[in-house]
């Protein structure tokens, strides 16, 4: 298919999910905030997905997941370090495919050491990785905003970004 479209239903990893009624896949979303701005990324893809986003400083539980969304910030140019534990903890026997989902001020860093980790440990990850802006104190103060949450469901849903 072209660039910027893909099928009905496909996600950024190029594979089909199923119709609710037919969904067999457990999708799971997780996020580790500073500032709230991953928390609001991660809120809005679960919810479209109808279920609930879990915060990684809660540790949550994850098992037999077939798709993994993971939301997080890049602060001086990385990933939180309580970010890169938690992912250090994942195996391919708990998630089989991860999709990457980025806040940074600059727009310019990827999640590169959480997805190095993660194909380390023979979990699929997607090529593709959504980032949009986060703010700091002036600089993008106003981001995530709505038009970002909006570009972060239509990733996850398999839709064109900007």
């Amino acid at each position: 298919m072209g660039r910027g479209h893909r099928g009905r239903g496909q996600t950024p990893i190029g594979m089909t999910i199923p119709a609710k009624e037919e969904m067999n896949m457990k999708i799971a979303v997780i996020y580790l905030t500073k500032t709230g701005h991953s928390r609001k990324i991660a809120n809005a893809i679960a919810g479209e997905l109808n279920i609930h986003a879990e915060d990684i400083s809660m540790n949550p539980g994850i098992a037999d997941v077939d798709i993994l969304y993971i939301v997080g910030g890049i602060y001086g140019g990385k990933s939180d370090p309580i970010m890169i534990e938690y992912i250090k903890g994942i195996d391919s026997t708990m998630v089989k495919k991860a999709v990457l989902l980025t806040s940074c001020v600059s727009k310019k860093f990827k999640q590169d050491e959480v997805r190095e980790i993660l194909r380390r440990k023979n979990i699929e990850v997607s090529s593709e990785e959504f980032v949009c802006q986060g703010g700091l104190g002036f600089i993008g103060r106003k981001h995530p905003n709505s038009s970002d949450l909006e570009n972060a469901i239509a990733f996850v849903k398999g839709g064109q970004t900007p």
